[in-house]
């Protein structure tokens, strides 16, 4: 089954975002599929990060449409807006943990949000199992500064898992960590895709990453989408600009 025969969870069209005199997107189109993995691939300052703190409406958008499971965000209220924002988990480049709690209650704190009220068992029940699922079972009473630049991203991930969010926003996921480290967070995307049946955007610059959890890709320069496919016709390309990333 091809990946256009799915479903279209998140449908971007025309969008543009300036920042006072700099013109950061261009009119970007762009689909993504239910259960893929699509990496946006761009250099420093091309607006990876932007576009997904868009879809968000971290960031309004100037013109365009964000379409997020058939809800168009364009002017959408804020009770609407964060009902859809309930389906997305945006795991930020640092992570984002809360420093003076533990492991146990930056997880918990995403649970106690939600208007199903859990009791005590039912939140540590779901925190020691997405620590399974990540593979840090041991770090539940740890604090973030106890925490490598790995187990971080790891618990960033279990924090944002914590709530099943359908579609996942990764921005730069393996910035700053060591090669062993990065392919590792790598191989949890795709089991965090395989396991929970997410829809994912990876921003990244990291061509290993893009090697190991690419569905398709997307590349943005000049704030225009420059090329769309897969890993192969990426890998076989002789345009210049393209082999600059995959040397």
């Amino acid at each position: 089954m091809g990946a256009h025969s799915k479903n279209i969870v998140i449908e971007i069209q025309g969008l543009t975002k300036s920042f006072k005199d700099l013109s950061v997107l261009e009119g970007i189109d762009l689909k993504l599929y239910e259960k893929e993995n699509l990496v946006v691939l761009g250099k420093s300052g091309s607006g990876k990060s932007v576009l997904i703190k868009c879809i968000v409406s971290l960031i309004k958008h100037d013109e365009g449409s964000i379409k997020v499971e058939d809800i168009e965000l364009t002017n959408i209220n804020e009770d609407d807006l964060m009902e859809v924002r309930k389906n997305i988990g945006f795991l930020f480049q640092g992570g984002a943990l809360y420093d003076s709690m533990t492991v146990r209650e930056n997880l918990a704190f995403p649970l106690t949000r939600l208007k199903e009220k859990l009791t005590v068992d039912d939140i540590n029940q779901k925190i020691e199992s997405i620590l399974e699922d990540v593979g840090l079972p041991d770090a539940i009473d740890k604090r973030p500064s106890e925490l490598s630049g790995g187990m971080k991203k790891r618990i960033g991930l279990a924090r944002t898992l914590i709530v099943n969010p359908k579609i996942l926003l990764y921005d730069e996921p393996t910035t700053g960590l060591d090669p062993i480290t990065s392919n590792e967070i790598s191989d949890l995307i795709n089991e965090t895709k395989d396991k929970f049946k997410t829809t994912s955007i990876i921003i990244t610059h990291d061509i290993n990453c893009v090697k190991i959890v690419a569905d398709r890709i997307v590349m943005i320069k000049d704030g225009k989408i420059y090329k769309e496919g897969i890993l192969e016709e990426f890998m076989n390309d002789k345009d210049p600009y393209i082999k600059s990333f995959f040397k």
